[in-house]
C-alpha cells in the first residue's frame, strides 16, 4: 500500500521503519548480522522509508553500513533529523550524519521535537534549497507537543510532520492529523506500539473477531493498520531488529483498512 506525499505527488509505501533501539548495535555483532536479513526482508517486501536520528547513539552508522553493504541506498527513502541547539552544532551534526549514513543527501530532514526551531528551520530550508534534502519536516513524540506542533505547521507549512499515534494514544486524530489534511502535509507516525507496551497489554488475548476480514493475523499488524487507516497518515515507522517481525509488520500494508467503527472499538478497548 502506498500513500501520496501532498507537496509533490510522489508516493511512498505506508509501512516504513525506524531505528531507535533496534539499530543501536555493534557493527561486528550477531545483532548486526540479523539486521542485514531484516533489511533485506524490508526492501524485498516493497518497503522503502527509513527514519533515523543522530540522537540514537550509533543507529545512523549501522543503517548507513547496512544500506551500503546491501546496495539499497538508491531504493531507500531516507529520513533523519536535526537535533541541536545552535547553528554551529547543527552544521557539525549534519556533516556527521552524512558521514555515518554514507550519503550526500537525504529524502527528508526533520527538526527533531521542534528543538531550537527558530534556528533549525531556516537551516533546514537552506539545505532544501541546496538539494541536500528533498523534503523538510517537524517532529514530536508526546501529546504535550501537539499544540506547539500544530502552531508550527500553520506558520511554517512543512512538507512532513511526525507525531505519536496509537490505539492507546489517539489524541493526534483530534489535533495534528486534521490540520495536516487541511494544509496538505504528509504525516509519519511514531510510537504505534507505545514503545512495546501494547504487546504487554494484549498478552495472549485473541484478536477481534473481525481481524481476518481486514487480513490481520497479529496484534502488531492490527496496531499498524490502525495508524495507517487514518486518511491523513502517510506512513508508520516501527523499529524492529528481527526478520520475522519485519515480515509480519509489512503485512499490515496489505488488505483492507479499518473502518471508523473498528478504529473506535480499538480506541475504546485500550483507553
Amino acid at each position: 500500500m502506498t500513500r501520496t506525499i501532498p507537496s509533490t505527488g510522489d508516493t511512498v509505501p505506508a509501512i516504513g521503519a525506524g531505528t531507535s533501539g533496534s539499530y543501536e548495535v555493534a557493527l561486528d555483532s550477531p545483532d548486526f548480522t540479523r539486521l542485514q536479513e531484516t533489511v533485506r526482508v524490508f526492501f524485498d517486501g516493497g518497503a522503502t522509508l527509513f527514519d533515523t536520528s543522530p540522537n540514537y547513539t550509533n543507529a545512523d552508522e549501522v543503517l548507513g553500513a547496512l544500506l551500503a553493504a546491501g546496495g539499497w541506498r538508491d531504493r531507500c527513502f531516507l529520513a533523519t533529523k536535526i537535533a541541536a541547539d545552535d547553528r554551529a552544532a547543527m552544521e557539525a551534526q549534519w556533516a556527521e550524519s552524512r558521514r555515518r549514513l554514507q550519503t550526500d543527501h537525504v529524502e527528508l530532514l526533520q527538526v527533531h521535537n521542534l528543538r531550537a526551531l527558530d534556528i533549525a528551520w531556516p537551516y533546514a530550508q537552506q539545505l532544501k534549497e541546496a538539494r541536500a534534502t528533498k523534503y523538510i519536516g517537524l517532529t514530536h513524540y508526546l501529546e504535550s507537543g501537539h499544540a506547539p506542533l500544530v502552531a508550527a505547521m500553520r506558520a511554517l507549512r512543512p512538507d512532513f510532520v511526525q507525531v505519536n499515534y496509537s490505539v492507546n494514544a489517539p489524541q493526534a486524530a483530534r489535533t495534528v492529523l486534521p490540520v495536516a489534511q487541511e494544509l496538505g502535509i504528509a504525516v509519519l507516525v511514531n510510537r504505534a506500539f507505545d514503545d512495546g507496551k501494547l504487546f504487554a497489554r494484549v498478552g495472549d488475548a485473541a484478536l477481534p473477531g473481525w481481524a481476518a476480514d481486514v487480513g490481520v493475523t497479529s496484534w502488531s499488524q492490527l496496531f499498524l493498520k490502525f495508524a495507517i487507516s487514518h486518511p491523513a497518515v502517510t506512513a508508520v515507522i516501527p523499529a524492529t531488529g528481527r526478520p520475522d517481525r519485519q515480515a509480519d509488520q509489512l503485512r499490515a500494508g496489505t488488505g483492507p483498512l479499518l473502518s471508523e467503527a473498528q478504529q473506535a472499538e480499538l480506541v475504546a478497548r485500550f483507553a
